[in-house]
């Protein structure tokens, strides 16, 4: 049996009351069985076969938001079907064994094989191919995933889809639970506000830049953030290279903060990870734009490592990075100061840095 991580801060100690929630996050969605091919130096040509120096495999989809979230030490709960092969027992062993999440609101279904999605990392870039079908719905899980009735948690991070109402979502809010969403791409091409109907009920909404554009008709992410705070209250938007930019339509308060240079490898479940750390950093009722610095931090981390829930980097690594980049003789120091927050916060032990976590993981029966 792998033996979980234990998260070596936690950054919501100083917030814990009696009475509180039993979890800190609330998760729902498609677990996959994540194969990536690393080392490629080109993409797949049509009619040869292309060979990679390496490959990874690990639970992927909702799992790497799971992933993240508990490797930075938040009391994680994921609501998901789990298919009755090996693959399904592989993913529900890492996720439960080996990083700590709560799973009593999954289930497994018999007969049903996991969705596979297959990852092909090359130039900073990534194509995948994946293959799945919808679980068959259950008395207590409707829609193949989510209860309906969602465990009490301080928040819970949704993926919200034009033109559908997920009815968990409303259910959660009612209970107190602080909704963050993000949002996929509109292949009907319409864009429409209004057809993201549960935003009414979320506190935070984290679109990438042109996500944001789109839905408010707007030519500026800046303009489009402070636009959609119309309709949330804070409003999040990923731009890029370039950091990201963030309104709290609540008190009028704005934070800008740059991105990190670094060399990505590979961008897979980046985004997961910069909203994992921005509810971190919420959670924690940090100021603004340490949010926004700590949610670009970690997103920077993961993508100098291959794969999705591989690469979600915990505090050690974020330990690793502060105490790296400060023995760097020409480093910014208006830049640096940016970080200073994370002092007091860091545990002493840290890892060689950066890390390769993407090795194959099927198929060994010892350790």
């Amino acid at each position: 049996m792998v033996v979980p991580l234990k998260p070596s801060i936690d950054p919501l100690k100083a917030a814990r009351r009696a009475g509180d929630p039993p979890c800190d996050v609330f998760l729902t969605g498609t677990v996959f069985l994540d194969i990536i091919f690393t080392g490629l130096d080109s993409a797949p040509v049509r009619g040869t076969e292309s060979w990679a120096r390496g490959m990874g495999s690990s639970p992927g989809g909702v799992a790497n938001m799971a992933t993240a979230l508990a490797r930075l030490g938040l009391r994680t709960s994921l609501a998901a079907a789990f298919g009755d092969d090996h693959y399904g027992e592989y993913c529900w062993d890492a996720l439960e064994q080996g990083e700590g999440i709560d799973l009593a609101t999954s289930r497994t279904v018999p007969g049903w094989h996991s969705p596979v999605t297959v990852s092909m990392a090359y130039e900073g870039e990534r194509t995948m191919v994946s293959h799945g079908h919808e679980p068959p719905p259950d008395a207590g899980s409707p829609d193949g995933g989510a209860p309906t009735c969602p465990p009490r948690a301080r928040a819970a991070v949704a993926s919200l889809t034009p033109g559908t109402r997920a009815p968990w979502i409303a259910g959660a809010a009612r209970t107190g639970t602080r909704i963050f969403a993000d949002v996929g791409w509109d292949d009907t091409g319409r864009w429409d506000l209004a057809g993201l109907a549960d935003l009414e009920h979320c506190e935070a909404f984290l679109p990438n830049a042109e996500e944001a554009m789109r839905y408010t008709r707007t030519q500026c992410p800046r303009a489009a953030a402070r636009a959609l705070t119309e309709h949330v209250p804070l409003a999040v938007v990923t731009l890029g290279a370039e950091g990201a930019y963030a309104v709290d339509g609540r008190t009028g308060e704005t934070a800008e903060v740059p991105a990190i240079a670094v060399e990505a490898l590979d961008p897979t479940g980046a985004g997961d990870v910069f909203v994992a750390g921005f509810v971190t950093g919420t959670l924690a009722d940090w100021p603004l734009a340490d949010r926004l610095a700590f949610a670009g931090l970690t997103a920077a981390l993961s993508v100098q490592e291959f794969g999705g829930s591989l690469s979600a980097p915990g505090w050690a690594e974020v330990a690793t990075w502060w105490r790296t980049v400060r023995e760097v003789d020409d480093q910014d120091p208006v830049a640096l100061r940016r970080y200073g927050f994370l002092e007091g916060l860091l545990p002493e032990a840290t890892r060689p840095w950066p890390l390769r976590r993407a090795v194959p993981t099927i198929g060994f029966r010892s350790a």
